[in-house]
């Protein structure tokens, strides 16, 4: 049997705020279990200056840094916030069933279809997923929302936390074969500077490989009204080392650069 053709480029996303708006979900679990142990509720915009600082991109993390920055005392223990925000965000055990699901999760806006990575597919296009989400709530959006079948996935716990290379270089070399010179380009779609020092990463470890960091700014700031903050918030993720911003996701296609068709995998 022949080997199978290889990809003309593997294309990683992000989930939140790529695949799914999530300003009244995980956002919203931040505000709400920082409100909940301080009494004060973070703006929106602290919330994208401490994602913009580039190590903050676990949601459980951000929130006990924001409580310690808020200067609470006494910080609630790890186990403790970690049940709070998974309160707020799931609404109920995270590993049940999601039709009992209550929390902030049933409030994502999609903001691609599936009809988007068949046609990725068509194009020789080679997907997956490097995502902080935890793994019932990836697999529940693409899954069960969005209809893909056993989604070339790593999540939270599945590998160290970005911007650790580590997710995306194990997925990276799962869909596209061997890394390096002869390997097909490897692109990652995130929307924080962590996804951005990500694959800067990534390219110290395997520096004969091609990658591209492509970057989107969040949903919320692409409402009317805030183009001034979209600004600044795109110029931290240049600054950080993206090799291009783009409009939207399903705009992501036009800025790859795709190997020839027909190279077969060794």
């Amino acid at each position: 049997m022949a080997a199978p053709a290889a990809p003309r480029a593997v294309l990683l996303f992000d989930i939140d705020g790529v695949i799914r708006d999530v300003g009244g979900s995980y956002r919203r679990a931040i505000i709400e279990t920082v409100r909940h142990f301080s009494g004060w509720a973070p703006e929106p915009a602290s919330i994208d200056a401490l994602k913009a600082e580039g190590c903050w991109n676990n949601d459980w993390q951000a929130s006990m840094e924001l409580l310690r920055r808020r200067g609470s005392h006494p910080l609630p223990t790890w186990d403790v916030l970690v049940q709070v925000f998974s309160g707020y965000y799931f609404g109920g055990d995270p590993e049940g069933d999601p039709g009992l699901w209550r929390g902030f999760i049933g409030r994502e806006p999609l903001l691609v279809d599936g009809t988007f990575f068949a046609a990725l597919s068509d194009r020789g296009i080679a997907w997956g997923f490097v995502s902080g989400a935890e793994p019932p709530s990836a697999r529940f959006v693409l899954e069960q929302r969005l209809g893909l079948v056993a989604p070339p996935l790593i999540a939270m716990g599945q590998a160290p936390d970005k911007p650790d290379p580590t997710g995306l270089l194990r997925l990276a070399l799962a869909l596209a074969g061997p890394l390096g010179p002869e390997a097909p380009p490897v692109a990652y779609l995130g929307d924080t500077v962590a996804d951005v020092l990500t694959v800067q990463r990534a390219r110290q470890q395997q520096p004969s490989q091609r990658f591209l960091s492509l970057a989107v700014a969040p949903p919320h700031l692409q409402q009317p009204g805030r183009e001034a903050e979209r600004c600044r918030y795109e110029d931290q993720l240049l600054a950080a080392g993206a090799d291009a911003v783009i409009p939207s996701t399903d705009r992501v296609a036009e800025h790859l650069p795709l190997a020839p068709r027909g190279r077969q995998l060794p």
